[in-house]
Order: C-alpha cells, then structure tokens, then sequence
C-alpha cells in the first residue's frame, strides 16, 4: 500500500518527511522518495530524490544532502503501473520540473490520457499511471497561474481513485491536496501544516485531524490550511481527535511487524472489547450502527475480505454460528460481487480491512449496499473508505 506525507512550515522538511514515511512502512512499498523545494525567485528549484528499497536507504542519501528547505512532499510506492524503478518511485514531475506530485490510487484512464497529453507534446519519464497527474496539472497552471484551481482542474480528467499532494516552485510553501477514493488527512501543527495518507505520520505534531472526503480539496501553507470543495468554495471539514498512542503502530522491540502482530493479539483482542462488556458479560457494540430490532432480523452474515484478513474471517464464521447461530459465509471480497450472492435487507455484510483501502473490499461494499444489506466495517485506519462507507465500524 502507497503513503504519502507533506510538509510546510518553519522546520526541516526533510527530517518530518523521512519520519512520516518510516512511520508508515508497516503498509508494505518497494519504493520511495521525496520533493524539496530549494532556493528562492529565480533560483527556486525541487530536489526530488528517489530509491528503490527501504525508506533507510532513502534517509541516508538524504543525511548527505544539507538542506534548509521547509517545504516537501514523500511517498512509499507499491509497484501497480510500472515495475519497482528509481523512475518509477514518485514524486513525478512536470515536464519543466517545477510541479511535483506524490499519488495514491489507481487512474484507470491514464492510458487515454496519456497518449492525448504525448500529443500534445508532454513527455513522460515513467510507467506509471501516476505521472499523468503532474502532466495535467502543469498544463492547467499555464492558464490559471494557481496551483489549486490547476489540481482541481485535473482532477475532472481523471477517472478513478486518487489521494493527492502537489508542490509547485512558483509558490512556495503551498501544498495542494486532492482526494478521492483514497484517504488523505490533514493538520496543523505549531510549527506548520501536515499532509498525509494515514494518520500516524501526523501523530508527532497534532491529535486533531481533518478526514478529507471524496471531492474535496485542501491548500497547506504554513499559516495553516484552506479546505474547498470542487468548485473552489470554501468549506469546514469535519475534525477527528486521535486518542491512541505511538506505541500501537510501531515494532516495540521486534524484528518485524509480523512477530510484533502475533504477540500483540491478546491484547488487542482485550483492547477491543474494553468498553463493550456489559457488567453481566455481554456484549454491547454501539458502533455497528443497527438498532436491536435491525439485529435481531439479520438472519445471515457475510464475512468479505482478502488475504489475511479472510483467515481472520474464517475463524469469525466458527464463532458467529456457533454463539448467534446465524448462518455465516466467508468470501474473498474479489469473488463476492461476481457470482450474485444472495442478499436481502436482513442480511448483514462485514467488512475486514487493515487498510481500510482495499479496492475489493470496497467494491463488495457497495455492491452489497446496492442489494439492501446491513454493511458493518473492522478496519484500523480512521476516516478510510471502508469506515465511511459502512452502516457501522469498529477500529482495530
């Protein structure tokens, strides 16, 4: 899975960077890399410095670089559109090199696009799927002089998934964010504004974050954030406090995150359930959104999620029937939509993702949604697609 963070404000940009990227390496990237913006008038340029590898490879070219700049944009890649490259990694770049762009997400007409915008004369550097963005972007700021009104106009060209950050040489300190399909948050700190894909990358400088929604923008400076939506009118995002510490998303000793995870379940498990037994041993879940009338009439689960999330769902199936007897399927979200499953209003739909991104997932979601099923989410990302789009989520 891709992360991305932002910088802009009074401190080093490349040391925040470096921090938010490792601080999100649990997601699993074959590439990264970052975009500096240097110098000042004339002689303002971006820095963009990219490695195959681990975000330790990254950071120790980057020791090397003595940088002031106060301003940057990074991103861990997970290969889609093009192999594990240096040219592949992002930032992307403009054809004058003075816009980069970071992306998470999938533009499923950048193939359309790109042969339109090679025709009119923009060369592209990568495989990727990705650099269409800084492409579109570079030829909307040639009318409109303004790095945000130029992403949004991009942005009406693209069809399917994006979270996005944008730098741009001829506005400095500016950070322009997009997002759609793909979760993006924003904050403020005391020294500057934040920008990233998850939460965690954030947690050093603010608790109180803004979950972007689908369709809306935002534009970082180091006085802080202006958030719009896709006409340019200016609106207030809605502001989550994050409550849980550092400690749960980081090794805590371990060699991996793997062994780290196993060791962790048992009090994970007794994490999730503080809170929600009864003083008579019951279980009480406000967050799955039904009321107990909606519950009583579920007379069948679905369980939907890949990889290991799905064995986790075979061992939910065991206990679902064997406390609720209610009869419970287990599907790999890939396959759910595509041989019709049977779902009426009484049917309840949980949803298990880590991510809280997983395209699958997601399109099993809203297909299930479609039909008129109850859709809980257990995911551990806030504000991620599987937590807004279901009826109900608990965070893991």
């Amino acid at each position: 899975m891709c992360g991305i963070v932002g910088y802009t404000g009074s401190d080093i940009a490349k040391n925040i960077l470096v921090t938010g990227l490792k601080r999100m390496e649990y997601r699993g990237y074959d590439s990264s890399g970052v975009a500096l913006e240097v110098g000042e008038g004339a002689a303002a340029h971006l820095d963009v410095i990219r490695r195959v590898g681990k975000v330790v490879g990254l950071e120790s070219e980057l020791s090397n670089i003595d940088s002031d700049a106060t301003c940057g944009i990074g991103h861990t890649r997970w290969a889609t559109h093009g192999k594990p490259s240096v040219v592949n990694a992002h930032p992307h770049t403009s054809c004058d090199g003075r816009i980069a762009i970071v992306h998470n997400g999938i533009i499923e007409n950048f193939a359309e696009l790109r042969e339109e915008l090679e025709g009119r004369g923009h060369h592209f550097k990568s495989e990727t799927d990705t650099e269409v963005f800084a492409h579109l972007i570079e030829e909307a700021y040639v009318e409109t002089h303004d790095l945000m009104a130029s992403v949004r106009e991009a942005c009406t060209h693209v069809v399917g998934a994006y979270g996005l950050a944008a730098v741009c040489t001829d506005e400095p300190g500016v950070i322009a964010v997009a997002r759609k399909d793909s979760p993006i948050v924003v904050g403020v700190g005391e020294t500057g504004s934040y920008v990233a894909s998850d939460v965690i990358a954030l947690i050093d400088a603010t608790r109180d974050v803004a979950v972007l929604e689908d369709g809306q923008f935002a534009k970082l400076t180091p006085a802080g954030v202006e958030y719009t939506d896709e006409a340019g009118n200016v609106i207030e995002p809605k502001v989550t406090h994050i409550d849980w510490d550092l400690d749960m998303a980081e090794k805590g000793g371990y060699p991996d995150f793997m062994l780290k995870e196993i060791h962790e379940q048992p009090r994970v498990v007794r994490d999730t359930l503080v809170g929600r037994m009864t003083p008579a041993g019951e279980l009480d879940i406000d967050e799955l959104g039904l009321s107990l009338e909606e519950l009583n009439d579920i007379d069948r689960v679905y369980v939907i999620a890949c990889g290991t999330s799905y064995h986790a769902g075979l061992i939910a199936k065991n206990l679902i029937e064997g406390w609720a007897r209610i009869p419970t399927e287990v599907e790999a979200a890939s396959e759910f939509r595509y041989r019709n499953p049977i779902i009426t209003p009484t049917t309840l739909v949980v949803a298990v993702s880590q991510s809280g991104e997983t395209a699958d997932t997601l399109a099993a979601i809203r297909d299930a949604r479609i039909k008129g099923a109850k859709v809980f989410g257990i995911t551990n990302v806030v504000g991620s697609p599987v937590a807004r789009e279901s009826d109900g989520v608990i965070y893991t």
